[in-house]
């Protein structure tokens, strides 16, 4: 007998965009504290920034946060791509951060003891 199940609740979806959301309003606040909340402890990051790969703890965007300030100016589309009961991954489509780039982010979130946090953040910075 083949069972017809919803895997996922609405709520999920809903959670994990509202984690991708405190990553966006920290950047908009210049705020690494903010940025933080979204952010597993242990998570990591990968991409380019101006050529040149930034990598490794995740501790390397909220310097970067914190080098550079506030983004007024940001404006984000976060688009769910995938997602099971315990993972995520949500697109970032990105204008006009900090530093005046572009970007895509995908971020990989985790369930853990029911809550939603990125453990990796990889991303493409578009030349302006």
């Amino acid at each position: 007998m083949s069972k017809n199940l919803k895997p996922v609740a609405t709520q999920d979806y809903d959670a994990v965009i509202a984690v991708a959301q405190k990553y966006v309003d920290g950047l908009r606040l210049g705020s690494a504290e903010g940025v933080a909340q979204a952010f597993h402890p242990d998570a990591v990051m990968y991409g380019f920034t101006n050529g040149a790969l930034l990598g490794g703890p995740i501790g390397n965007l909220f310097d970067f946060v914190k080098k550079n300030g506030r983004a007024p100016d940001i404006a984000t589309r976060l688009d769910v791509l995938a997602i099971t009961p315990t993972t995520a991954v949500v697109r970032v489509d990105m204008e006009k951060d900090a530093i005046g780039a572009d970007y895509n982010d995908f971020l990989t979130l985790i369930k853990i003891d029911g809550g939603w946090k990125v453990i990796a953040k990889v991303y493409h910075q578009f030349e302006g």
